[in-house]
């Protein structure tokens, strides 16, 4: 699949619902629960459960990113499922420190 910068995609098999905020060249997997993600206008694939080892869930309003591709998402809708990059789970984003205002 090849992500772009404000492309959106949707879990086959969840609710979670991401933006890409960030994206590098070449073919990336994105996945989510276990299974690849697929283009927001497009219908979600019959047949396919929540992996168990990726069933960690995806929470509305955090940055996901993969230091390895460079790929950063944001969740725009939560679900059962966590995301992925070919398989390799990527976490949630750490909130940059604000500068202490005396």
């Amino acid at each position: 699949m090849e992500l772009k910068p404000g492309s959106r995609w949707k879990s086959a098999v969840c609710d979670t619902e991401v933006v890409v905020v960030r994206a590098t060249a070449g073919d990336i997997q994105l996945e989510c629960g276990g299974h690849p993600m697929v283009a927001h206008a497009e219908a979600k694939p019959a047949g396919l459960a929540l992996s168990h080892e990726h069933a960690g869930g995806t929470q509305p309003g955090k940055r996901f990113a993969d230091d390895e591709t460079g790929i950063e998402v944001l969740a725009t809708k939560g679900g059962k499922g966590s995301l992925a990059v070919a398989g390799r789970p990527i976490g949630a984003k750490e909130a940059k420190k604000l500068p202490a205002s005396d």
